[in-house]
C-alpha cells in the first residue's frame, strides 16, 4: 500500500496563536481561553458575513501581536471558511501583505492548512506562515439550512456551528516560546458513505476519521495508547460514538484517550447544541484553547490531531446529494521532543 504519512525534514514550530469567539463560546468550558470575545457575535459589523471576516482579521492581528511578529514577515497565509468561495477569509485577510492561499476542507480546514503550510516551510523560501480558519453560526445557518429567524426544529443529531476563528503562526526555525512541533502529516482521503442528512454530519465524517487514524496506526505501528490524546475535529457525540465503533471493527479496541473538539467546546448540559459543536471554528479554536498550552508546559507530550470535514455546499444539500467526509491529521509534539532541524 502506498505510504500516506509524510515526515517533514523540517518540523515546523507553532510559535503562537490567537482565538476569537462569540457569546455561546464564552459560556462554554473553554470560554476563558479565548483572546477576544464579542457577546453580540457581530464584531461591530452590519452583516454576519462581514462579522466572520472581521473575526479572521482580528485573530491574525492578535497572533502576530502575541508573538512579536509583523505582517510583513509572513511568507504565506493559508486560510479557509464555510462561506461560498471562502469569502470570509478573502475579505478578512485582504489587507495582509503576504501571498494568500484560499483553501476549503470544510471543518477540516485547520489541519489541511497546517499540512500545506508545513510542506511550504520545507522550502528555503518560506520561514513564517499563517494558518487561519473561521465559522459563524449565522452565516452557516443562512447558507446551508435556514436563517435562524425561521426557527426550524433541529434534529437530535444536529450540531451547533461554532462562532469562532483561530490563527496560528508556523515557523521553519525553532524559536523560544514555541507551543508545539508538527512532526508528521497524514492528508486525508475523501470517503462517501452515502449519508445525505446534513443534520447528521457526524455520521458523514466518522468513516473518514477512522480511515485516517487507522492508516496512521497501520503504517506507523503505533497505537492510541502511545499518545496522550487522539483528537478529532467535530464529530460531536453522535460521530464520536461511530468513530470508536469503526476503530473497534478494525481491531483498534478499548480506546480510552479519544477526545472530540465538537464534544468539548460547549457544555451540553447547559447549552442546547444537541450533538455538539461544528464548523471550521470548532477545531480552529479548540486546538489552541485546550491542547497547545498542555504541550507547551509539558503536561502532554504527543497528540494525534485530525480535524474532520463534511464536504458539501448549499447546492449539493438542496439536490439531496450524499456528503463525503474527510479528516486531515497532524502529529503534534511538545517543543522539547526530539532534535529540531533547520535550514541553513
Amino acid at each position: 500500500m502506498k505510504k500516506r504519512i509524510l515526515i517533514p525534514e523540517v518540523s515546523p514550530a507553532i510559535l503562537g496563536f490567537a482565538t476569537v469567539g462569540g457569546k455561546r463560546e464564552k459560556e462554554g468550558p473553554l470560554g476563558e481561553a479565548f483572546d477576544l470575545i464579542d457577546t453580540s457575535d457581530r464584531f461591530c459589523k452590519k452583516t454576519w458575513e462581514k462579522a466572520e471576516a472581521e473575526m479572521q482579521r482580528l485573530s491574525l492581528c492578535k497572533a502576530l501581536e502575541k508573538t512579536g511578529k509583523k505582517a510583513t514577515e509572513l511568507d504565506a497565509v493559508f486560510a479557509g471558511d464555510l462561506i461560498n468561495q471562502c469569502a470570509a477569509s478573502i475579505f478578512g485577510l485582504v489587507s495582509f501583505p503576504a501571498p494568500f492561499f484560499g483553501i476549503f476542507g470544510a471543518c477540516s480546514t485547520l489541519t489541511e492548512g497546517m499540512i500545506l503550510a508545513s510542506l511550504a516551510l520545507q522550502s528555503p523560501g518560506f520561514s513564517l506562515a499563517a494558518v487561519v480558519t473561521s465559522s459563524h453560526n449565522c452565516t452557516a445557518e443562512r447558507q446551508f439550512r435556514s436563517p435562524i429567524e425561521y426557527g426550524g426544529q433541529r434534529s437530535p443529531t444536529s450540531q451547533w456551528t461554532v462562532t469562532g476563528a483561530g490563527a496560528y503562526l508556523l515557523s521553519a526555525r525553532p524559536e523560544a516560546g514555541a507551543f508545539a512541533r508538527i512532526t508528521a502529516l497524514l492528508p486525508g482521503i475523501a470517503l462517501d458513505s452515502g449519508v445525505t442528512d446534513s443534520s447528521n454530519m457526524g455520521a458523514a465524517m466518522a468513516p473518514a476519521a477512522a480511515d485516517t487514524f487507522l492508516a496512521y496506526f497501520e503504517e506507523n505501528g503505533e497505537r492510541p495508547e502511545d499518545f496522550d490524546r487522539i483528537v478529532t475535529g467535530d464529530l460531536g457525540e453522535e460521530g464520536s460514538s461511530l468513530f470508536l465503533e469503526f476503530l473497534e471493527q478494525n481491531g483498534v479496541r478499548n480506546v480510552k484517550n479519544h477526545e472530540d473538539c465538537g464534544a468539548l467546546i460547549y457544555d451540553r448540559t447547559r447549552a442546547d447544541v444537541h450533538s455538539g459543536g461544528s464548523g471550521c471554528g470548532c477545531a480552529g479554536t479548540t486546538l489552541a484553547n485546550r491542547y497547545l498550552p498542555l504541550l507547551q508546559n509539558g503536561k502532554m507530550r504527543r497528540i494525534l490531531f485530525a480535524a474532520t470535514g463534511a464536504l458539501m455546499n448549499a447546492a449539493s444539500v438542496q439536490q439531496g446529494l450524499s456528503i463525503p467526509g474527510i479528516a486531515h491529521l497532524v502529529r503534534l509534539e511538545s517543543p522539547a521532543a526530539g532534535k529540531e532541524e533547520v535550514w541553513s
